[in-house]
């Protein structure tokens, strides 16, 4: 209810021209937030705690910022709430992560179908905002805060997770979650963790661009439009423990990639169509990539590690890959549009060739196990 509308809602308010700044606040916040938070999770406090004190200031924080939008308050101060609340809600989701895997007696099997509930609340939010009439009105960011509200209430009903182990004795690097860098030392790790940052880096693109490619070619009700993305998305990860039990995870990757690269060339063609086959495949490439990149360092990394994993994980592609997905995207966007026209089948194009890229990269430097029985290889 935020993030998909938000593009619109700046481009309505007339702060057009600090979207890729907006969205890279995300990336911002993830070099220092997730990791923060996730060694609280390990080492400090419940992570269920820690999950409900953050959404409470996610939603103060989302408020704040459509306040700011709507009253027409500086685009500096946009871009300051925008940043507290990045900084409020990236750890969110490799925290939350981390207490679902806590519950799961095999991750392979149970964490895509409960992971598709989170795709369905998506879609139920892009649905609702558009319902709303809200696509580029800050009503979809009020509506968003009194949903994070209902997160932060929710935790008190979940099951506590074991109390973190003293923390008497370790360095400030251990205290702040960097210590989780020593997961890169591993060859199979660090090819994971750089092709899902390299892979959101032409990813954020979508995010940024796709809403008002729509709006051009006459499907106003972009939020709406958008959630098609979670038909295949919900459709990959209910898919995904049978894929696990019968693919290597290198080929599982690759198919995510590749899918990627075709989306981009689909939305290339300049048609409604090609336009919406694009969005339609962004959700299963999405999850053939990164739910799949989740679910490998559950089985690969220690227990007690595990939060920092995940949140080492939001770092490289919240932090790294999105901020330099959103700059950089922002500079091509530039460089494809003329006098207030974009050649949108050379932004697109360029955007595939770059996920192409990332494909090459991956096959060419990931070794794995190889195939072994309830493994991921």
């Amino acid at each position: 209810m935020w993030f998909v509308p938000l593009s619109s809602v700046l481009e309505a308010h007339g702060l057009a021209h600090i979207r890729p700044y907006a969205f890279a606040t995300s990336g911002v916040a993830a070099f220092v937030s997730p990791l923060l938070f996730g060694a609280m999770a390990d080492r400090h406090a419940s992570p269920v705690k820690v999950l409900r004190w953050l959404a409470l200031a996610t939603a103060i924080a989302m408020a704040a910022a459509s306040t700011a939008i709507r009253q027409g308050a500086s685009p500096w101060v946009v871009l300051a709430l925008i940043l507290l609340h990045a900084f409020c809600s990236s750890p969110t989701w490799s925290i939350a992560s981390t207490i679902v895997f806590a519950r799961l007696g095999d991750a392979k099997k149970e964490f895509g179908p409960i992971r598709a509930m989170a795709t369905i609340g998506w879609m139920g939010g892009c649905l609702a905002v558009s319902a709303l009439g809200a696509d580029r009105s800050t009503l979809a960011g009020y509506a968003g805060a009194a949903v994070w509200l209902l997160v932060s209430g929710f935790t008190f009903w979940l099951p506590a997770l074991e109390t973190p182990k003293s923390v008497e004795g370790l360095t400030w690097t251990q205290r702040l979650g960097y210590d989780a860098l020593a997961l890169l030392r591993n060859r199979d790790h660090r090819v994971v963790f750089l092709t899902t940052a390299l892979f959101t880096i032409p990813l954020a693109a979508f995010y940024l661009y796709t809403p008002p490619n729509l709006q051009e070619l006459g499907l106003v009700h972009t939020a709406a439009w958008m959630s098609l993305g979670q038909i295949t998305e919900v459709v990959a990860m209910l898919s995904l423990g049978t894929l696990l039990l019968r693919w290597r995870l290198k080929w599982i990757l690759a198919c995510g990639v590749a899918l990627g690269v075709l989306r981009y060339a689909l939305s290339a063609i300049g048609t409604q169509w090609g336009l919406i086959a694009g969005v339609v495949l962004h959700g299963a490439s999405f999850t053939l990539v990164i739910i799949t990149a989740q679910i490998y360092l559950d089985q690969r990394v220690e227990p007690a590690w595990r939060a920092r994993g995940q949140a080492l994980m939001s770092l490289m592609n919240s932090g790294v890959g999105s901020m330099i997905g959103y700059l950089s995207t922002g500079g091509w966007f530039a460089v494809c549009t003329t006098d207030g026209h974009t050649r949108w089948p050379v932004f697109w194009s360029g955007l595939s060739a770059a996920m192409a890229a990332v494909l090459v990269f991956f096959l060419a430097m990931y070794r794995g196990r190889g195939p072994r029985e309830g493994g991921l290889g």
